[in-house]
Protein backbone atom coordinates (compact mmCIF):
# COMPACT_ATOMS: atom_id res chain seq x y z
CA UNK A 1 0.00 0.00 0.00
CA UNK A 2 2.74 2.37 0.86
CA UNK A 3 4.53 1.59 -2.76
CA UNK A 4 1.50 2.60 -4.21
CA UNK A 5 0.53 5.32 -2.32
CA UNK A 6 4.47 6.45 -3.18
CA UNK A 7 3.58 6.10 -7.24
CA UNK A 8 0.58 8.33 -7.49
CA UNK A 9 2.03 10.67 -5.43
CA UNK A 10 4.75 11.12 -8.01
CA UNK A 11 2.22 10.74 -10.48
CA UNK A 12 0.30 14.05 -9.39
CA UNK A 13 3.19 15.54 -7.93
CA UNK A 14 4.33 15.66 -11.69
CA UNK A 15 1.03 17.61 -12.68
CA UNK A 16 1.48 21.04 -11.28
CA UNK A 17 -0.53 22.96 -13.32
CA UNK A 18 -3.92 24.81 -12.73
CA UNK A 19 -6.64 24.57 -15.39
CA UNK A 20 -7.16 27.93 -17.18
CA UNK A 21 -10.52 29.49 -17.02
CA UNK A 22 -12.90 27.35 -18.81
CA UNK A 23 -13.64 28.92 -22.41
CA UNK A 24 -16.83 27.63 -24.72
CA UNK A 25 -16.82 24.03 -26.68
CA UNK A 26 -16.14 23.77 -30.21
CA UNK A 27 -19.13 22.81 -32.75
CA UNK A 28 -18.41 21.08 -35.77
CA UNK A 29 -20.03 20.36 -38.89
CA UNK A 30 -20.48 16.71 -39.74
CA UNK A 31 -20.81 17.20 -43.25
CA UNK A 32 -17.57 17.15 -45.93
CA UNK A 33 -15.94 15.29 -43.65
CA UNK A 34 -13.34 14.37 -46.64
CA UNK A 35 -12.83 18.07 -47.36
CA UNK A 36 -9.72 19.26 -46.42
CA UNK A 37 -9.08 21.94 -43.79
CA UNK A 38 -6.10 23.90 -42.10
CA UNK A 39 -5.38 25.61 -39.04
CA UNK A 40 -6.81 29.41 -39.49
CA UNK A 41 -3.71 31.06 -37.28
CA UNK A 42 -1.15 28.34 -37.45
CA UNK A 43 1.68 29.85 -36.07
CA UNK A 44 -0.67 30.74 -32.58
CA UNK A 45 -1.71 26.88 -32.97
CA UNK A 46 1.57 25.45 -33.28
CA UNK A 47 3.24 27.86 -30.81
CA UNK A 48 0.61 26.88 -28.18
CA UNK A 49 1.42 22.69 -29.02
CA UNK A 50 5.36 22.94 -28.94
CA UNK A 51 4.62 24.87 -25.37
CA UNK A 52 1.81 21.89 -24.24
CA UNK A 53 4.29 19.37 -25.67
CA UNK A 54 7.33 20.47 -23.48
CA UNK A 55 5.33 20.69 -20.46
CA UNK A 56 3.93 17.02 -21.39
CA UNK A 57 7.45 15.57 -22.08
CA UNK A 58 8.45 17.71 -18.55
CA UNK A 59 5.63 16.04 -16.56
CA UNK A 60 6.58 12.84 -18.04
CA UNK A 61 10.25 13.12 -17.10
CA UNK A 62 9.25 13.63 -13.44
CA UNK A 63 7.59 10.86 -12.63
CA UNK A 64 9.96 8.64 -10.85
CA UNK A 65 8.59 5.24 -11.82
CA UNK A 66 9.26 6.08 -15.74
CA UNK A 67 12.84 7.07 -14.93
CA UNK A 68 13.65 3.88 -13.03
CA UNK A 69 12.88 2.58 -16.84
CA UNK A 70 15.74 2.22 -19.49
CA UNK A 71 16.40 4.46 -21.79
CA UNK A 72 15.23 2.08 -24.40
CA UNK A 73 11.89 1.71 -22.35
CA UNK A 74 11.14 5.20 -21.87
CA UNK A 75 11.53 6.07 -25.44
CA UNK A 76 9.37 3.39 -26.48
CA UNK A 77 6.65 4.91 -24.28
CA UNK A 78 7.40 8.56 -25.11
CA UNK A 79 7.18 7.71 -28.67
CA UNK A 80 3.57 5.41 -29.00
CA UNK A 81 2.28 8.06 -26.52
CA UNK A 82 3.18 12.01 -27.71
CA UNK A 83 0.39 12.35 -29.37
CA UNK A 84 -2.66 11.20 -27.06
CA UNK A 85 -0.77 12.72 -23.95
CA UNK A 86 -0.65 15.92 -25.61
CA UNK A 87 -4.03 15.83 -26.79
CA UNK A 88 -4.91 15.80 -23.14
CA UNK A 89 -2.50 18.40 -22.78
CA UNK A 90 -4.10 20.73 -24.87
CA UNK A 91 -7.62 19.80 -23.33
CA UNK A 92 -6.53 20.67 -19.85
CA UNK A 93 -4.70 24.19 -20.96
CA UNK A 94 -8.05 25.03 -23.13
CA UNK A 95 -6.45 25.69 -26.33
CA UNK A 96 -9.23 25.95 -29.28
CA UNK A 97 -8.95 24.99 -33.17
CA UNK A 98 -10.14 27.34 -35.58
CA UNK A 99 -9.99 25.89 -38.78
CA UNK A 100 -11.12 27.05 -42.30
CA UNK A 101 -11.54 25.09 -45.40
CA UNK A 102 -8.25 24.53 -47.66
CA UNK A 103 -8.50 25.79 -51.11
CA UNK A 104 -6.87 22.34 -52.19
CA UNK A 105 -9.17 21.04 -54.56
CA UNK A 106 -10.91 17.86 -53.51
CA UNK A 107 -10.79 13.77 -54.88
CA UNK A 108 -14.45 14.90 -56.60
CA UNK A 109 -13.17 18.47 -58.07
CA UNK A 110 -10.12 16.74 -59.20
CA UNK A 111 -12.09 14.19 -61.21
CA UNK A 112 -14.63 16.43 -62.60
CA UNK A 113 -12.29 18.65 -63.51
CA UNK A 114 -10.38 16.18 -65.60
CA UNK A 115 -13.46 14.86 -67.12
CA UNK A 116 -14.32 18.13 -68.34
CA UNK A 117 -10.87 18.25 -69.87
CA UNK A 118 -10.63 15.49 -71.40
CA UNK A 119 -8.16 13.53 -68.87
CA UNK A 120 -7.64 10.61 -66.74
CA UNK A 121 -8.72 11.06 -63.49
CA UNK A 122 -6.08 11.29 -60.84
CA UNK A 123 -5.22 8.10 -59.47
CA UNK A 124 -6.15 8.32 -55.38
CA UNK A 125 -2.87 8.11 -53.05
CA UNK A 126 -2.29 4.84 -51.11
CA UNK A 127 -3.09 5.53 -47.17
CA UNK A 128 -0.25 5.17 -45.30
CA UNK A 129 0.53 2.41 -42.86
CA UNK A 130 -0.29 3.21 -39.39
CA UNK A 131 2.48 4.28 -37.25
CA UNK A 132 4.47 5.25 -40.36
CA UNK A 133 5.09 9.19 -41.50
CA UNK A 134 3.16 10.66 -44.36
CA UNK A 135 5.81 11.58 -47.36
CA UNK A 136 4.64 15.02 -48.61
CA UNK A 137 2.13 17.70 -47.80
CA UNK A 138 -1.30 16.48 -46.33
CA UNK A 139 -3.68 18.67 -45.03
CA UNK A 140 -5.80 17.11 -42.62
CA UNK A 141 -9.81 15.79 -43.54
CA UNK A 142 -12.37 17.86 -41.65
CA UNK A 143 -13.65 14.12 -40.84
CA UNK A 144 -9.74 13.54 -38.73
CA UNK A 145 -10.06 17.88 -37.52
CA UNK A 146 -13.61 16.77 -36.22
CA UNK A 147 -12.19 13.94 -34.03
CA UNK A 148 -9.52 15.94 -32.37
CA UNK A 149 -12.36 18.90 -31.67
CA UNK A 150 -14.77 16.08 -30.16
CA UNK A 151 -12.01 14.98 -28.22
CA UNK A 152 -11.35 18.05 -26.60
CA UNK A 153 -14.86 18.61 -26.32
CA UNK A 154 -15.48 15.91 -24.48
CA UNK A 155 -12.72 16.62 -22.04
CA UNK A 156 -14.10 20.18 -21.18
CA UNK A 157 -18.05 19.07 -21.13
CA UNK A 158 -16.54 16.49 -17.94
CA UNK A 159 -14.50 19.44 -16.53
CA UNK A 160 -11.51 17.23 -16.24
CA UNK A 161 -9.71 18.13 -12.49
CA UNK A 162 -6.09 18.15 -12.57
CA UNK A 163 -6.10 14.73 -10.67
CA UNK A 164 -7.78 13.01 -13.04
CA UNK A 165 -5.77 14.49 -15.91
CA UNK A 166 -2.78 13.44 -14.23
CA UNK A 167 -3.99 9.79 -13.63
CA UNK A 168 -5.52 9.83 -17.41
CA UNK A 169 -2.16 10.78 -18.49
CA UNK A 170 -0.39 7.90 -16.03
CA UNK A 171 -2.92 5.20 -18.09
CA UNK A 172 -1.85 6.43 -21.56
CA UNK A 173 2.14 7.09 -20.71
CA UNK A 174 2.11 3.20 -18.83
CA UNK A 175 0.94 0.80 -21.83
CA UNK A 176 2.28 -2.42 -21.41
CA UNK A 177 0.99 -3.90 -24.90
CA UNK A 178 3.57 -2.19 -27.13
CA UNK A 179 6.25 -4.63 -29.16
CA UNK A 180 9.18 -4.45 -27.79
CA UNK A 181 8.79 -3.74 -24.66
CA UNK A 182 10.93 -5.78 -21.93
CA UNK A 183 9.30 -4.67 -18.37
CA UNK A 184 5.75 -5.46 -19.70
CA UNK A 185 4.79 -6.52 -16.34
CA UNK A 186 6.34 -4.03 -14.17
CA UNK A 187 4.47 -1.31 -16.89
CA UNK A 188 1.49 -2.66 -16.46
CA UNK A 189 1.17 -2.63 -12.92
CA UNK A 190 1.33 0.75 -13.14
CA UNK A 191 -1.45 1.66 -15.62
CA UNK A 192 -3.19 -0.61 -13.22
CA UNK A 193 -2.42 1.33 -10.47
CA UNK A 194 -3.11 4.58 -12.02
CA UNK A 195 -6.40 3.33 -13.34
CA UNK A 196 -6.95 2.12 -9.74
CA UNK A 197 -6.20 6.02 -8.56
CA UNK A 198 -8.37 7.44 -11.21
CA UNK A 199 -11.63 5.17 -9.82
CA UNK A 200 -10.78 5.68 -6.39
CA UNK A 201 -10.64 9.62 -7.15
CA UNK A 202 -14.18 9.31 -8.64
CA UNK A 203 -15.69 7.49 -6.03
CA UNK A 204 -14.60 10.03 -3.09
CA UNK A 205 -14.84 13.49 -5.00
CA UNK A 206 -17.61 12.39 -7.67
CA UNK A 207 -20.25 10.24 -5.06
CA UNK A 208 -23.37 11.41 -6.91
CA UNK A 209 -21.91 10.39 -10.53
CA UNK A 210 -21.66 6.98 -10.30
CA UNK A 211 -20.62 6.67 -14.30
CA UNK A 212 -18.15 9.06 -14.24
CA UNK A 213 -15.42 6.63 -13.97
CA UNK A 214 -16.78 5.02 -17.48
CA UNK A 215 -17.05 8.46 -19.21
CA UNK A 216 -13.52 9.28 -18.35
CA UNK A 217 -13.06 5.89 -20.02
CA UNK A 218 -14.43 7.30 -22.86
CA UNK A 219 -11.73 10.13 -23.38
CA UNK A 220 -9.68 7.13 -23.71
CA UNK A 221 -11.09 5.60 -26.25
CA UNK A 222 -11.30 8.82 -28.31
CA UNK A 223 -8.28 9.15 -28.01
CA UNK A 224 -7.21 5.94 -29.09
CA UNK A 225 -9.23 6.73 -32.37
CA UNK A 226 -6.90 10.01 -33.10
CA UNK A 227 -3.90 8.77 -35.24
CA UNK A 228 -0.75 10.33 -34.02
CA UNK A 229 0.44 11.15 -38.04
CA UNK A 230 -2.73 13.70 -37.86
CA UNK A 231 -1.65 15.38 -34.76
CA UNK A 232 2.01 15.72 -35.70
CA UNK A 233 1.03 16.99 -39.70
CA UNK A 234 -1.80 19.50 -38.32
CA UNK A 235 0.55 21.48 -35.15
CA UNK A 236 3.90 20.80 -36.36
CA UNK A 237 4.29 20.37 -40.16
CA UNK A 238 3.12 24.66 -41.40
CA UNK A 239 5.73 25.70 -38.84
CA UNK A 240 8.88 24.02 -39.42
CA UNK A 241 8.18 21.38 -42.36
CA UNK A 242 8.23 17.55 -42.71
CA UNK A 243 8.04 16.26 -39.32
CA UNK A 244 10.14 13.68 -37.96
CA UNK A 245 9.03 13.13 -34.40
CA UNK A 246 11.44 10.78 -33.36
CA UNK A 247 14.19 12.66 -33.95
CA UNK A 248 12.13 16.21 -32.29
CA UNK A 249 11.24 14.08 -29.27
CA UNK A 250 15.06 12.83 -28.50
CA UNK A 251 16.11 15.87 -28.86
CA UNK A 252 13.30 17.43 -26.29
CA UNK A 253 14.13 14.50 -23.87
Amino acid sequence: MARHSSILYSILRSEQRALPPPGPAPRGCPCGSRRRVALRSPQVACKAASAVLVKTLRFVQNVPCFQELPLEEQLLLVRSCWAPLLLLGLAQDRVHLETVESAEPSMLQRILTARQQGEQPPPRAPAPAPGRPHHGPHLPSAGEIQAIKGFLAKCWSLDISTKEYAYLKGTVLFNPDLPGLQCTQYIEGLQREAQQALNEHVRLIHRGDEARFAKLNVVLSLLRSINANVVAELFFRPIIGAVNMDDMLLEML
